[in-house]
């Protein structure tokens, strides 16, 4: 039997021409809010701040502006008032209706800043209604708990978003994605390989950098909830600084990398160290440069790496509901989670 969370996934260009469809046309009006300010705060949780890290790394690679991850427990449980003039608060949630983000999109407002919200509620959503703009995504009801369509979908307005902000990228490129998401879902590569070289492993080290780095967060975090895989994302940076000790033969790694751009000379790099100690090295994009020096390899978007990270997840996400069933789980409803999540 398909599960909720195949289906999704493979709703996804669908979800995605949608959504650029109907953000595309308000480049204009993010170009507008964006004006009066200078630097960005993203305020998210969960599977929606991985996704503002790609918004983040976007930000500040390609429009110049300094760009931060929010802690929404100075608003919501320190209770402080922080000077945000000249600040664009971008708050992102699937549902539009987690009550801790719409407080810190409420409370950025109230401190100066000018607020965008991202979400796939609709309009009328709570986070929508609080902001000065909403960006709201086209990806349809998400009835699997792992978010799969509404993450990809995310990223599609962050990157509109990056568009209002004065991206020097082309436009273009976007137009590109849903094709490319198609291809990846038909042909996702060495995925059998890889489920089994996972099957029996109790850990795995999930890295990237740049504007692959979210994805490399997305895969562990998806990997950790569908899976109860103890999957740690990080930037292959800060893996060389110490925590690359626990890659050996019982914990592989998954590299992450665009097929181009700056990081894909030292994730081929982090590879070749990663399989030369005895471990499994999985690739997930980054070429032939990459797949070459991979144990097994998924494929990649063929994409310039400012989109890249709309596609690259993909894979990622076909792996952890092949390897989700491989262990005996169902990956519609993992253990613990609910689809809205309410913090404090």
């Amino acid at each position: 039997m398909t599960t909720k969370m195949r289906s999704e996934i493979a709703e996804q260009p669908a979800a995605l021409r949608a959504t650029l469809d109907a953000l595309l046309p308000r480049v204009g009006e993010v170009e507008q809010l964006a004006g009066q300010t200078r630097q960005l705060l993203f305020i998210a949780r969960g599977t929606s701040d991985n996704a503002a890290v790609y918004g983040r790394y976007l930000a500040e690679a390609h429009t110049g502006r300094l760009s931060t991850l929010a802690a929404p427990s100075i608003a919501t449980t320190y209770k402080r008032k922080l000077d945000l003039d000249g600040v664009l608060a971008v708050a992102l949630s699937q549902s539009g209706r987690t009550e801790e983000i719409v407080e810190t999109l409420a409370w950025a407002k109230d401190c100066g800043a000018r607020t965008v919200a991202i979400t796939n509620g609709g309009e009328q959503s709570p986070l929508a209604q609080a902001a000065d703009l909403a960006l709201c995504t086209l990806a349809g009801e998400e009835k699997a708990v792992p978010a799969t369509k509404t993450y990809t979908t995310q990223l599609a307005a962050l990157a509109v978003l990056g568009l209002g902000l004065g991206a020097d990228v082309d436009a273009a490129d976007l137009q590109r994605v849903p094709d490319a998401v198609e291809k990846l879902i038909a042909e996702p590569g060495d995925l059998d390989a890889i489920v089994e070289g996972l099957a029996d492993k109790p850990g795995v080290v999930v890295s990237g950098r740049g504007l692959a780095f979210s994805t490399a967060l997305e895969l562990a975090l998806k990997l950790k909830e569908a899976c109860y895989l103890h999957a740690m994302g990080l930037s292959y940076a800060d893996l060389l600084h110490g925590p690359i000790a626990v890659v050996d033969e019982d914990t592989p790694a998954i590299l992450v990398a665009a097929g181009e751009g700056p990081t894909l000379a030292g994730t081929v790099a982090l590879a070749e160290r990663v399989t030369g100690a005895g471990a499994s090295a999985f690739t997930v994009g980054g070429g032939t440069a990459l797949s070459s020096v991979a144990t097994a390899a998924l494929n990649g978007p063929d994409l310039p790496e400012w989109v890249a990270p709309l596609g690259l997840i993909v894979p990622g996400q076909l792996l952890t509901e092949a390897l989700a069933r491989r262990l005996g789980i169902d990956p519609d409803a993992p253990r613990g989670l609910n689809k809205v999540t309410q913090t404090d």
